[in-house]
């Protein structure tokens, strides 16, 4: 009977879990530049939303404290991440480096669950951008596209640096054009719906860790599993 309950808690785990609704508040503000997204952000008093998901405690026990807030202008998602760890690291400096390996927060969203695009950016302002159907074979990003991902980073060292002590607090806004998802032909971003899921990792750092504002069920640390977004709706 135990082994039999422990097999059943098992299966459970991989069964994807019903997301609540993420919602994302319209900007009447074109052309908005990442600059300015910190005190527009605070100005506006948007809500925050907490990274706070472990889905590997038992070995990956380490939670920093990260939040992000995000909106949209019809032409481009705004978003914000702020983090309080305790160290941190920036050693990719080209684009599609190894983002993942540095203090990293990233956004995966799909807009049509044909594709899905995962934009990932370490605390020096690198991104790492690719689009496919699954983990493998994925298509990334040209540099030309990636840099029209408009950002900015409060860190104020020049990467590349090795891991070291974190400051009280960083954050990274940036400003991710609809032109950049180019396998989906969007026109504005208003009333659509998509879904997605937000990660903050550092596989290299001290204390690694992944977490996540939606739960992933699967038993090893995998942020490219879409039947675990959750639901975004954009006003």
């Amino acid at each position: 009977m135990i082994i039999l309950s422990a097999l059943v808690a098992m299966l459970i785990s991989f069964i994807p879990m019903t997301q609540p609704t993420l919602n994302i508040p319209f900007l009447e503000k074109p052309n908005i530049k990442a600059h300015e997204v910190s005190s527009l952000f605070a100005t506006l008093d948007l809500p925050r939303h907490t990274l706070d998901i472990a889905n590997w405690n038992n070995e990956f026990p380490y939670k920093p404290q990260v939040d992000f807030a995000i909106a949209h202008n019809g032409e481009s998602i705004i978003i914000e991440y702020r983090v309080a760890e305790n160290h941190v690291r920036a050693m990719a400096t080209e684009p599609n480096g190894s983002v993942w390996l540095d203090s990293c927060v990233e956004m995966f969203i799909t807009f049509d669950d044909s594709v899905y695009y995962n934009v990932e950016c370490n605390c020096a302002g690198t991104i790492l951008m690719a689009q496919g159907p699954g983990r493998e074979g994925r298509t990334p990003a040209t540099a030309e596209r990636i840099g029209r991902i408009d950002r900015v980073s409060s860190i104020d060292t020049a990467a590349p640096f090795d891991t070291k002590e974190a400051p009280a607090e960083w954050r990274v806004s940036m400003v991710v054009p609809i032109d950049v998802f180019t396998a989906n032909d969007i026109k504005s971003l208003r009333g659509m719906k998509a879904r997605a899921n937000f990660y903050k990792c550092g596989d290299m750092l001290p204390a690694p860790h992944f977490l996540s504002l939606f739960p992933v069920g699967s038993p090893n640390p995998n942020f490219h599993l879409p039947e675990f977004f959750g639901e975004v709706s954009f006003e």
